[in-house]
């Protein structure tokens, strides 16, 4: 899971009490990692839903004077027309992704899959979401911002027919 080429620790899972027939994926931001998210998923947890929670690798961030921490992906700058680690970001989502197509592989369909995060972590999921092949269930994306926001597409950015196109629908 690294926006770079540095490994990172094998994620922070709450296993499911039962057979998992779904999965939460939920990023840590700037500077933590996935345990304390894992501890809060265990005090909600329910029967059959794994959560996962991925550990960003450390690596320097720019914006805090280059110190190495937990991150996602580098940031440079904070204001709406900050430079991008597009390169970076464009990585992160792909790690997300294997973990996405892993747990599909393990037997969990992917509209039965949750994507989240918090800060940098929500940010990543949000890109993710909109980039990725699999239909999710949903994305949950809390005190975030929208990564390469100028480089999607038109047909992404108008919500109405990102639902219709990629969340499945509810029975």
């Amino acid at each position: 899971m690294c926006g770079n080429n540095m490994s990172a620790p094998l994620p922070a899972i709450v296993p499911a009490a039962r057979k998992a027939t779904a999965a939460v994926i939920f990023l840590h931001g700037l500077g933590d990692t996935g345990h304390g998210w894992a501890d809060a998923m265990a005090a909600i947890r329910t029967p059959y839903v794994k959560y996962i929670c991925p550990h960003a690798p450390v690596m320097p961030v720019t914006l805090n004077m280059n110190m190495a921490m937990p991150s996602w992906f580098d940031i440079i700058g904070l204001g709406p027309d900050a430079v991008e680690d597009e390169t970076g970001i464009k990585k992160a989502a792909e790690s997300i992704n294997a973990l996405i197509d892993q747990e599909v592989k393990n037997g969990i369909p992917s509209h039965r899959i949750v994507l989240g995060g918090f800060s940098q972590g929500g940010a990543l999921s949000l890109y993710t979401a909109l980039k990725t092949h699999q239909k999710l269930a949903g994305v949950v994306a809390l005190s975030c911002w929208l990564p390469l926001r100028n480089s999607l597409s038109k047909e992404m950015m108008d919500i109405k027919q990102f639902i219709e196109k990629q969340l499945p629908p509810i029975d």
